[in-house]
């Protein structure tokens, strides 16, 4: 036969299907087993267009032949076509496509028994393309008319066409998973290609433009130059100078090895995030979670506003949706949601913002829209990578930039002064020749080299990439890695409660109907088993209906095969009211397939079009599903939260399922009921129906119920027959209370901000630790909602109503709410839960934290400090708000620090968020809390030992230039030095891991100097240590030691051992510093922990090796004499060794002055807050 694309084909009635078992391409050794036929006819009985799947499947059969080049001829369509159809978005392309697609001449195979029925199929799927061309040409119908809807059927039934004819899948089934490898060899795959990775040499060009490097590759060949061309070659310039290079070469292939590793460390990231982002398909009948670059063509993607948002490929919406509204702003820059029918087509890269809907994938990769402009991208050099690996506008880095440049600057002042000096002195006095000026600048480059602190940004990498890696470890998977150290100044934690706080174990515990309240109290019997005991059938049919009816395709249960539950998949809350059917002994599936509007198989499916769903929002707190009725009109079928819904009811199912009008003292007994179960820390949800009219208007707005947002209701969700309430039980994480206990104990402040009654979210807060019973009022022994201080808990409603003021025009305003930042000053600092809460509220409070100055007012501060004991951090705020849904996307960009949630997160959420967390649980935010501040401590011990080495090196090079003029620590020893302080400290002392005794202080102060006092305290106080050993040794060691001056051994061209005695030791001073390094609060032990760092040691070990060899057979080249006897040893191995206990003197006195300031502001800071607020209390007075 002959298909569009020209190719000839036999047919020889085998679907094309891969063998299963095998990847490889099927062969005529391996037969083809029979596929789609049944599965499609099953799918379209009833319609004059049911077989056409099935003929054109056994038509083109045989062109699957040998190999996979025949294996692309089994599909009538190429990539290039469903590109282009991605493309232009019309109906028209979907119309030429089905063209292509449909064959244009179909002979029956002897093998088929009714010949004539396919050649009618043929003629009706003609009929349809020609009837879409009509309604091209004669459109656009008017908005709601008959007109309009037929051809919206027609263009149902022709994406169906495309989807089981044209791609070989099932809008029910899906694909066969057999069929996935080949897919991706004739569509392609939806992972686009990694940029490349920069090569390891042209990051040795990078690291080489270093400007101070330049001058000491320069000075160093001079050196080399000037030592062989001199008429007296001098054999040590010459291996200096050679020394010079080679060290300045080893720093370079250092910088860029690290900076190879980084780029390999960032690509692991990218892929660990790459695979959060995972759809729901169907494939061979079931729901699979697959990441987003293992989806293919013909892939069945069912997506939702909830937890399945985003796109990953460009798809053709599949009938009946949901009101499905998209956000195209990333492509299109339109801010306004687009609403999109059957047909249309959704691009790869949108998100859904409203409804659901089910969509067939048609292109992927880099045939897709946003696969297209991503590859463009990374064919840019200027391509900057999605993975920030800093930020310049970050508190840390700001506070580092600083710190370089004053260390540069002074780096720069003691360089010149040493090179003056030098020249002054020993040229002018001296009378040394001009020659030695090289010498001279030598050596102030090399001061120069070693104050500059190149190792900080190296430390400030390798700090963010250990914690970030390890932080994954801790589930905790970091986007933007300038967010680790953020989380280290986190002041305020804004946690949802479901899935954070709690296990996210969904039980259903409790069911209230009008006649029957019925609480599983003992976990090892299921409420299902109770209630079909206790409540009548007639009302537990309706339940099970309306549970089965309302809730999402995504949400299933697996069975065994003795009927048991094996596994679940789906949102939490769904898949306990599922298990509550299944105990009851019902079957959801069997309800759902039962039902017209609502099933997806057989025969009914045709009528799937005809429900109508109102998919969940966080703004409404209610989802709805509207089926057909056999009498006519329509019955809906809503469940959500309960205050919500049972205010709308005005009649209730009574005895015997007979319908009674809701009284007051009914609507009493639910409320009562609801209290109960919400004590008790359950989740309720109230369920209800109601019959509407054929005619319908699902669009309808009520004008006098609103939503919980403020929002008009939809006037199908009113006038509710409340059928019950049930109560489902989250339990708290274990680990939880700990955690928050921590967050205290760390001066971090922990909200709770959830959708729940305020009820449940007090129960629950309390169990975790969130409130204590300072926040309820005096004399209080229950601690529920009612009981607490004014402000403590908020509703979202009393919220928007406190912190938004509308200020007429006609008095200055505009007339719509605004913020009032004075009026949010006043309630924060007592707010620990915001419940019934939307994610605007969190946004609004993510907002007024981070904008509260409240810290600067003195008189708000200490009154209560003094009333309610409440304590304001003296800085801004830093807020980390947690997240799941895709509407929490702005407060997670809002907030200091984003946390989505791994498991149960939208990928929108996700792409929001700064850390991800994989396990979803609270106790891995305060993880993170402690790895940010660990990152701080981390820079803090490295920059006081760089420090360190800066001043007492810069004194001791400008002590010798000023008496000998020039350094007893030559150029070569100095770049050790520098070697030894920047790179190597810095990978020893950035790999410290955390303490939980970084917990156990207040959060760092964003105004704070980097550099605290007591840091200053010990890098002047071993830095002194360190300048009068080097300064006694310098002047007073030949003496003492009885030993050659070292400036006249090497007047005479030699290598002194006086010279080497000074470096040695100075050194040595360095490595036992490094170890004072680890501990900045004045620990005594300083050896705490260090084996558990066994890089520190293992870096501690190889410097003082290389520092022994050094000494020992360096020799010209790195300017020390032919080794020290063992006495000279001993003496630099104990003023090495000093560096510890005059450490622990520095401790003492700091330790000593500190607490006697500090009691001394402790009682100047107590008069002066009773002092203001005795004067404010006046002042009140006064003005009454």
């Amino acid at each position: 036969m002959t298909v569009s694309d020209g190719s000839t084909t036999e047919a020889n009635g085998s679907a094309p299907l891969a063998a299963s078992g095998t990847q490889d391409p099927p062969t005529a050794e391996q037969p083809i087993e029979a596929g789609m036929e049944g599965i499609i006819e099953l799918r379209r009985r009833g319609s004059r267009f049911g077989g056409l799947a099935a003929a054109v499947e056994e038509s083109i059969a045989s062109s699957i032949g040998k190999g996979l080049g025949n294996y692309q001829a089994a599909y009538a369509i190429t990539k290039e076509d469903l590109s282009k159809l991605s493309n232009d978005r019309n109906r028209d392309a979907l119309i030429t496509i089905l063209e292509k697609g449909i064959p244009k001449n179909i002979d029956s195979p002897e093998d088929i028994e009714n010949p004539s029925r396919y050649k009618s199929m043929y003629e009706n799927a003609r009929l349809l393309v020609q009837q879409l061309r009509e309604d091209q040409e004669k459109g656009p119908f008017p908005e709601n008319s008959p007109e309009e809807h037929e051809a919206d059927k027609r263009v149902d039934m022709a994406v169906n066409v495309l989807t089981s004819v044209l791609l070989r899948s099932s809008p029910e089934t899906g694909i066969d998973p057999r069929e996935v490898e080949y897919r991706r060899e004739v569509f392609g795959t939806n992972a686009i290609a990694e940029k490349p990775l920069e090569s390891f040499f042209k990051l040795c060009w990078e690291a080489v433009q270093d400007f101070v490097l330049i001058m000491l590759i320069i000075l160093g060949a001079i050196t080399v130059v000037v030592a062989v061309t001199e008429s007296k070659p001098c054999g040590a310039c010459w291996a200096e100078g050679t020394a010079i290079l080679a060290t300045v070469l080893l720093v370079v292939l250092l910088t860029a090895g690290i900076d190879y590793a980084k780029q390999f460390a960032f690509r692991r990231l990218s892929r660990s995030l790459l695979e959060t982002n995972t759809k729901s398909v169907i494939r061979d009948g079931k729901q699979v979670i697959v990441v987003d670059d293992d989806v293919v063509v013909g892939d069945i993607l069912s997506v939702n506003s909830h937890a399945l948002a985003s796109i990953p490929a460009d798809c053709v919406l599949l009938g009946p949706a949901a009101d499905l509204k998209m956000d195209e702003s990333t492509l299109t820059g339109e801010s306004d949601p687009v609403r999109k029918k059957p047909g249309d087509v959704i691009l790869s890269g949108t998100n859904a913002v409203q409804g659901s809907g089910r969509m067939v994938v048609i292109a992927v990769g880099i045939n897709s829209v946003s696969g297209k402009i991503r590859a463009r991208v990374y064919e840019s050099a200027d391509h900057e990578d999605e993975l920030d690996d800093g930020d310049s506008n970050s508190p840390l880095f700001t506070k580092l930039d600083l710190i370089a440049k004053q260390i540069g600057i002074a780096g720069m002042v003691a360089a010149t002064l040493a090179f003056a000096a030098s020249c002054i002195i020993g040229l002018a006095i001296h009378g040394d020749p001009v020659s030695e000026i090289l010498k001279y600048l030598t050596t102030a480059i090399t001061v120069l080299a070693v104050a500059v602190p190149e190792g900080l940004p190296l430390a400030v990498t390798l700090a963010l990439a250990f914690s970030s890696n390890r932080m994954t470890k801790d589930n905790n998977l970091v986007k933007h890695l300038n967010a680790c150290e953020t989380m280290g100044c986190a002041t305020t934690i804004c946690t949802d409660k479901t899935g954070t706080l709690t296990a996210n174990k969904m039980t259903a515990r409790a069911l209230y109907t009008a006649e029957e309240n019925i609480v599983a109290t003992d976990p090892e019997f299921s409420l299902g088993s109770y209630v079909k005991q206790d409540v009548p059938a007639e009302a537990l049919d309706i339940l099970a209906k309306i549970i089965s009816i309302d809730t999402m395709n995504e949400t299933v249960l697996e069975l065994d095969h003795e009927g048991k539950i094996k596994s679940s998949a789906g949102n939490p809350t769904e898949v306990a009211l599922l298990v509550l059917v299944h105990d009851m002994g019902m079957d959801y599936e069997e309800i759902r397939n039962n039902t017209r509007g609502r099933s997806s198989v057989g025969a009914l499916g045709e009528f799937l079009v005809a429900g109508k769903l109102l998919g969940f929002s966080s703004a409404r707190k209610l989802m709805s599903w509207a089926v057909p009725t056999e009498g006519g009109g329509y019955r809906i079928y809503t469940k959500g939260a309960e205050d919500v819904l049972m205010s709308r009811c005005t009649k209730f199912v009574g005895a015997g399922g007979k319908i009674k009008d809701m009284t007051p003292k009914i609507l009493e007994e639910f409320e009562n009921t609801s209290l109960a179960y919400s004590r008790r820390g359950m989740r309720n949800l109230g369920f209800a129906y109601a019959d509407l009219p054929a005619d319908f208007d699902f669009d309808a707005l009520s004008p006098t119920i609103k939503n919980p947002d403020g929002g008009d209701a939809f006037l199908a969700e009113t006038n509710m027959t409340a059928v019950g309430l049930i109560g489902i039980e989250d339990p708290l994480r274990p680990e939880v209370p700990l955690a928050i206990k921590k967050c205290y104990i760390a001066g971090i402040d922990v909200r709770m901000v959830t959708g729940d009654n305020p009820y449940t979210a007090a129960s629950i807060s309390y169990q975790a630790g969130i409130l204590r019973d300072f926040h309820f009022k005096d004399g209080t022994t229950e601690h529920v909602a009612t009981n607490l201080k004014e402000n403590v808990l908020m509703t979202g409603d009393e919220f928007r109503t406190k912190v938004y003021r509308t200020i007429p025009e006609e008095q200055g305003g505009t007339g719509k709410p605004e913020f009032d930042q004075q009026a949010f000053d006043r309630i924060w600092p007592h707010l620990r839960i915001l419940a019934r809460s939307s994610p605007d509220d969190k946004l609004t409070l993510a907002h007024g934290l981070n904008q509260s100055t409240l810290f600067a007012d003195e008189t708000a501060c200490a009154k209560l400090k003094t009333e309610d004991s409440i304590s304001i951090f003296p800085d801004r705020q830093v807020i980390a708000m947690t997240g799941d849904g895709t509407n929490d996307a702005p407060a997670l960009k809002r907030a200091d620090v984003g946390f989505a949630m791994g498991i149960s997160g939208t990928q929108i959420a996700k792409d929001a968020a700064d850390i991800i967390l994989l396990d979803d649980n609270f106790a891995s935010i305060v993880t993170a809390a402690k790895w940010g501040r660990n990152i701080y401590a981390s820079l803090q011990k490295f920059l006081q030992f760089q420090l360190t080495v800066n001043i007492s090196a810069v004194v001791t090079a400008l002590v010798g230039a000023f008496a000998y003029q020039t350094s007893p620590l030559a150029a070569i020893q100095l770049l050790w030095v520098n070697l030894l302080m920047d790179s190597l400290a810095s990978l020893a002392l950035a790999s410290e891991p955390p303490v939980d005794e970084l917990l156990e202080k207040p959060p760092v102060n964003r105004s704070d100097h980097m550099i605290t006092k007591r840091m200053w305290a010990n890098m002047l106080g071993q830095a002194s240590y360190q300048i009068i050993v080097v300064v006694v040794l310098l002047f007073a060691g030949p003496e003492i030691l009885d030993i050659d001056p070292g400036n006249e051994v090497e007047a005479q061209g030699q290598m002194s051992v006086h010279y080497t005695l000074i470096f040695n030791t100075f050194v040595w001073m360095q490595l036992f510093n490094e170890i004072n390094c680890r501990k900045l609060q004045g620990e005594l032990n300083v050896f705490s922990g260090m084996l558990n760092n066994a890089l520190f040691c293992s870096i501690l070990f190889v410097t003082s090796v290389l520092q022994a060899l050094i000494v020992e057979f360096g020799g010209n080249a790195l300017h020390v004499s032919d080794g020290l006897s063992g006495k000279h040893w001993a003496i630099s191995l104990i003023l090495g060794f000093g560096s510890l206990p005059i450490q622990q003197i520095i401790n003492v006195i700091f330790n000593a002055t500190v607490n006697s300031k500090r009691k001394w502001r402790q009682k100047r800071r107590f008069d002066r807050d009773r002092a203001l607020v005795v004067q404010n209390s006046c002042n009140h007075l006064h003005s009454e």
